[in-house]
């Protein structure tokens, strides 16, 4: 073969090699704009496939409850009756004893609620009763409202208020408002999250409380379904003005979770606080992360 020829085929070779490698950088590159499209756009969907999977429902809800139904009991009615007084006395028992309390032997279920925590500079929702203040407080209103942040797409707002009659029961309401901005569509998608409590502090301590409570959860936008929820919190205040606070909430919504964890610290200065902190929701099968901030008020 001639010497122009063999350069010739070499060069031929070089030129097809350089144009496959360009091809397959540019189908690389396009692969990873396509998989990267495609992680924004399911990222950019949670709130509508929680939506979603709430107005669908558990399809185990009607075989489990069939199945349970079909099923009878060939315990005698003797059996029943011995078992159903034994089964109502452990639940007075634990309701009493471990939801409530001995008011008898236990001093700090009468404990005074505080005007507002540190309000003296040591204690925080509630103090000794046989401790001599100035101001009785009768009842208090606490309002909380907070930004949660997850990304620029995914934020809202989360605003609480308690209602305290007095230091035995309260009531609690907490509405989030969540919003997931789709940047490749230009839509909005938003969801609205109620829980409703009647809240108890089983335990109230100088500087720590813990409690329980029950009520109803709400989802509202396309879904508007009511569901139970039940919970428990705790707050621990130290003696620098400042306090931690932890909560978990779980309901169902159509045989679906809509769970809530909150922990937080704050910031307290008069009858006013700062707070930051973390919350975690569970909306159907969806999880949602945020960074928390914000402030709040006693009246």
């Amino acid at each position: 073969m001639p010497l122009s020829d063999t350069r010739f085929s070499n060069n031929s070779v070089r030129f097809l090699i350089s144009i496959e490698k360009h091809f397959m950088k540019k189908r690389y590159f396009f692969l990873i704009i396509l998989f990267a499209s495609f992680a924004t756009v399911s990222a950019q969907n949670k709130l509508e496939k929680s939506k979603s999977e709430l107005n669908s429902g558990s399809k185990n809800n009607s075989s489990s409850s069939s199945s349970k139904s079909s099923g009878k009991s060939s315990v005698d009615d003797d059996d029943i009756g011995f078992f159903g007084e034994l089964f109502m006395y452990m639940t007075f028992g634990i309701f009493k004893y471990g939801l409530i309390g001995d008011y008898t032997n236990e001093d700090h279920l009468y404990s005074n609620l505080t005007p507002y925590p540190f309000y003296n500079g040591k204690s925080g929702n509630y103090e000794n009763a046989d401790t001599d203040t100035v101001q009785k407080t009768m009842n208090r209103i606490d309002i909380e409202n907070k930004f949660i942040y997850n990304n620029s797409r995914l934020l809202g707002n989360h605003l609480e208020v308690k209602a305290r009659p007095f230091q035995y029961f309260y009531i609690q309401a907490d509405y989030r408002k969540l919003f997931e901005f789709n940047k490749v569509h230009n839509t909005t998608n938003n969801l609205s999250l109620l829980h409703l409590n009647l809240a108890y502090d089983r335990v109230r301590l100088e500087k720590f409380n813990l409690g329980w409570n029950l009520g109803a959860s709400y989802i509202g936008n396309e879904v508007n379904k009511f569901g139970f929820s039940y919970g428990l919190s705790a707050d621990y205040f130290m003696t620098n003005q400042i306090s931690f606070s932890a909560s978990q909430q779980w309901s169902r919504i159509n045989g679906l979770a809509v769970n809530a964890f909150e922990i937080q610290s704050k910031y307290h200065r008069k009858n006013y606080f700062f707070t930051l902190g973390y919350e975690r929701l569970k909306i159907a099968t969806p999880t949602y992360n945020f960074i928390t901030v914000g402030g709040g008020i006693y009246f």
